[in-house]
């Protein structure tokens, strides 16, 4: 059997692959493959381990509809047309739960790192602009004891409410599509309407997926609703929040700061405003990005792609 590499997985992946008399070929180029590439090189091959935003749309399902699998080097899917891949019986895996305390963490560390505009104040010290003391230089704000909310309180969303409980003792709430009683009893996380979280929130995190009702949802209407100092983080997908009206929100102080380990568009161009603003806090999408958690995401892509190259059902697949 033979399997395509869109780009780069975890060591662990590509032995486990190789034990199971798997035949790999990878994609080593250092730039994201076109969608016409993809295309030509999966033919030929039985599966395709999907990494980085490529469009699993209806014209590459279409010409690849060989592929007995396709797994994603992801938990969300929205890249992908689920049901022209049902209608074309194309199973397609994902990678759920194993990415929670990762990214979670990385919703507090920009969490922090905002609070305190930690990202401006370093800098300052590479454009040779710390001089001397200063007792009121750029100030920052604390969260002890404020008001975090949830967009989407799903796994990744109560890793976070978790540390944001114990370590300064937040008040939770939250809005989703339906109650999640688990975090209700296990942190007292409150839920509330869309508009209670906003108006509420001092920190509002969002951690739902990208689907048609979330894509720019927070728009600059939704931004006028939040207290004026209040912090913006963004860790699930970049389209969820309209960038141009996050810029004019934050410029007009309609909210005190933003933290993003996504953005809209991906990768996000060098002289974009948002990374010389005092009180925003950006990163290049590494929300997984550890040893663990990649090692973890590669063990569950094998356990998918020999599942879908058996024709067995997917251990993982999107629903």
């Amino acid at each position: 059997m033979k399997v395509f590499i869109s780009g780069n997985i975890a060591s662990v992946g590509i032995k486990q692959l190789e034990e199971n008399n798997i035949s790999i070929t990878q994609w080593k180029e250092n730039r994201q493959i076109t969608a016409e590439e993809l295309i030509e090189a999966c033919q030929g091959q039985d599966g395709l381990i999907s990494v980085g935003p490529n469009k699993i749309n209806a014209e590459f399902l279409k010409a690849c509809s060989h592929l007995k699998v396709i797994a994603l080097h992801s938990v969300g899917y929205d890249q992908v047309d689920v049901a022209a891949a049902k209608k074309l019986n194309v199973p397609i895996g994902n990678t759920p739960g194993v990415l929670s305390v990762a990214t979670a963490d990385t919703a507090f560390l920009l969490m922090l790192a905002v609070s305190r505009k930690a990202f401006f104040s370093h800098k300052k010290i590479i454009k040779g602009e710390w001089k001397n003391y200063e007792p009121s230089p750029e100030l920052g704000i604390e969260v002890n004891g404020k008001t975090l909310g949830i967009f989407g309180l799903g796994k990744i969303g109560l890793e976070m409410a978790k540390k944001c409980k114990a370590a300064y003792q937040m008040e939770v709430i939250y809005h989703n599509r339906s109650r999640n009683e688990e975090a209700e009893r296990e942190i007292g996380a409150k839920y509330v309407s869309f508009e209670e979280l906003l108006a509420q929130s001092d920190v509002l995190s969002i951690h739902t997926a990208l689907t048609p009702e979330t894509k720019g949802k927070f728009t600059l209407d939704v931004f006028k609703q939040m207290k004026p100092n209040s912090i913006f983080i963004n860790t699930a997908r970049g389209g969820i929040h309209n960038e141009k009206d996050l810029i004019k929100a934050l410029d007009e102080r309609m909210i005190w700061g933003a933290g993003l380990d996504v953005t809209n568009p991906e990768p996000m161009d060098k002289d974009n405003p948002l990374l010389s603003m005092e009180s925003v806090a950006v990163l290049p999408h590494i929300g997984s990005a550890t040893e663990e958690t990649r090692a973890a995401m590669a063990q569950i892509i094998v356990k998918n792609i020999l599942a879908g190259l058996k024709g067995e059902k997917l251990p993982f697949e999107v629903m």
